[in-house]
């Protein structure tokens, strides 16, 4: 059973780490020096697209998520105070 689950995963894995790869050996082999540095600073840019973090959320929308939060909150202590304890 895991061997079955186990081989899926490993050749994702090596699957998704070769394009890294390949880059870096295809810049290594330019013989040109010009080319080799555009090569690396175009490898470079891709890698700080990829690893760029995602945009911040707008303060409005996390405000709206909070005030939704403390509705719900608030909604729940309304009904635990409702509850008859003791009866």
């Amino acid at each position: 059973m895991l061997l079955k689950h186990a081989l899926p995963a490993v050749v994702v894995l090596a699957l998704s780490t070769t394009p890294a790869a390949a880059l870096e050996q295809n810049c290594r082999f330019i013989q040109a020096k010009p080319d080799r540095e555009a090569c690396y600073k175009r490898q470079e840019e891709e890698l700080a697209t990829k690893r760029k973090p995602a945009p911040a959320a707008d303060e409005s929308k996390t405000l709206e998520t909070m005030r939704q939060l403390r509705q719900n909150d608030d909604a729940v202590y309304r009904s635990i105070n409702n509850i008859c304890r003791g009866c």
